[in-house]
């Protein structure tokens, strides 16, 4: 999947991804799925390659400072509603992927692999492989206004 900049290769593997990752994703499937939140094949082929890490990026980005993410989907347990009303706002099934800025805002991905920010508002990283560049190196979301 790696199409991205050698820096951002540099940064995930200094996060412990490496190409070909496989994580295990039944804990996160059932613990949605619990509660009506079923994972999409977008967030199984994410989560798998990328669930677990915790990338420790800071400092001056290209449109946006760069802020630390981890990618564990319970980071985002308990808020199954915001994403789905999300999810239905902007016509997306969004599954949680993680967390921006320490909590400050939930990390989602959509069924086509697109990923989002989430807050009381939505932005949208765009597709991955895309996206994880956005986000390592600081570009600032797309915000997304409602209807």
């Amino acid at each position: 999947m790696s199409s991205w900049s050698p820096e951002v290769d540099e940064v995930l593997e200094a996060s412990g991804w490496t190409p070909g990752r496989k994580v295990d994703t039944a804990r996160w499937r059932s613990m949605f799925e619990g509660v009506g939140l079923a994972m999409h094949d977008a967030a199984e082929a994410f989560l798998q390659e990328f669930g677990g890490l915790a990338v420790n990026v800071s400092g001056p980005g290209i449109s946006c400072a760069r802020t630390p993410f981890e990618l564990d989907p319970e980071l985002g347990w308990g808020e199954d509603d915001r994403f789905t009303e999300w999810g239905d706002a902007i016509g997306h099934h969004l599954y949680p992927i993680g967390e921006l800025d320490h909590g400050r805002f939930f990390l989602v991905i959509d069924e086509v692999g697109v990923i989002y920010l989430v807050e009381n508002w939505v932005a949208s990283f765009g597709p991955m492989p895309h996206a994880m560049e956005s986000l390592v190196l600081g570009v600032a979301p797309r915000r997304i206004d409602e209807g």
